[in-house]
Parts: structure tokens; C-alpha cells; sequence
């Protein structure tokens, strides 16, 4: 092969790892949002615990069952990261595998579409124990109906003009 031949044949490798690169940056993007409320829940657990030994019976009672909560959902956010984690890893290795295979001119397919189907439901799973954490979090917080009546009129939300003008 002379040299510009081995220049073309290198870009096409790159052309074809293009895809799955940007699938790792999606990947890395889910894995922020799942970072962050892995962060929240881990940082509300800590001011429960905290304030525990200072509360009355009653307030006990509801901390533990927050706390409960806050521990299942930990360990559902953990369990997507690691299932995100994996899938951007098997990504990698499929990258790898494509770079490989044209190098050294060898069919990898076999080996290719097995692991990007690995991938993808590895992705698949983390993107649903995001949408099981999801409704843990909206489940455990119910707002009192007593709360919500009410004939004041609405304030407006902070940083939204009024809409009477």
C-alpha cells in the first residue's frame, strides 16, 4: 500500500468511529444528570441524618422513611450510572475493535454488532432505573392537598414578568 492509500484508509476509520464518539459524549451527558442527583439524594441524606438525633418521636418516624427513600434511590442511581459506565465502556471497545479491524484488514462484524447490542442495552437498563429513580423521587414527595387550596391568587414566579401589563 503506498502512502496516500494508508492516509485514506486511516480517515475512513476515523469517519466510521465518528458515530459511536458521538454517542459516548450523549452517554457522557446522562451520566451528569444521574451524577447530580446521585449528589442531591446523597446531600439531602446527610441533613436528615444530621438533625436526627434532635427530633421529637414524630419527626423521627418521618426521617426514617426519607431516609429509606433516599437509600433506595441512591442505590437506583448507582445502578444506572454503572449500567451508563459500562455501555460508554463497550462503546469504547466496539471503537476499538472497528480501528482494528481495518488495520489489520480483518472482519470483525461478528464481533462489532454483538458488542454495539451489548452497549445499547446496557444503555438501555441505565436509562430506566433513571426513569424508576425518577418516579421514587416524585412518589416520596406528595404535596398536601390542604397546601395546594387556597383563594389568594398565585404569586408570580420569581424572574417571570407578571402577565397582567
Amino acid at each position: 500500500m503506498d502512502h496516500p492509500q494508508d492516509i485514506l484508509g486511516i480517515a475512513s476509520i476515523i469517519q466510521l468511529a465518528v458515530a459511536p464518539v458521538f454517542l459516548l459524549a450523549g452517554i457522557g451527558a446522562i451520566l451528569n444528570v444521574l451524577a447530580l442527583r446521585l449528589a442531591r439524594v446523597i446531600d439531602r441524606a446527610r441533613v436528615l441524618e444530621a438533625a436526627f438525633p434532635t427530633l421529637d418521636d414524630e419527626e423521627k418516624t418521618r426521617s426514617r422513611r426519607e431516609l429509606r427513600t433516599l437509600d433506595r434511590r441512591m442505590r437506583v442511581v448507582q445502578g444506572a450510572i454503572s449500567l451508563c459506565t459500562t455501555s460508554a465502556l463497550f462503546v469504547c471497545v466496539v471503537v476499538m475493535v472497528l480501528f482494528i479491524s481495518n488495520l489489520l484488514t480483518l472482519d470483525f462484524a461478528n464481533t462489532v454488532a454483538p458488542l454495539f447490542i451489548l452497549a445499547m442495552s446496557l444503555l438501555i437498563g441505565g436509562l430506566v432505573l433513571f426513569l424508576v429513580e425518577i418516579f421514587l423521587a416524585t412518589k416520596a414527595i406528595q404535596v398536601r392537598r390542604e397546601y395546594l387550596k387556597t383563594n389568594e391568587p398565585m404569586a408570580p414566579v420569581k424572574g417571570q414578568a407578571s402577565r397582567r401589563q
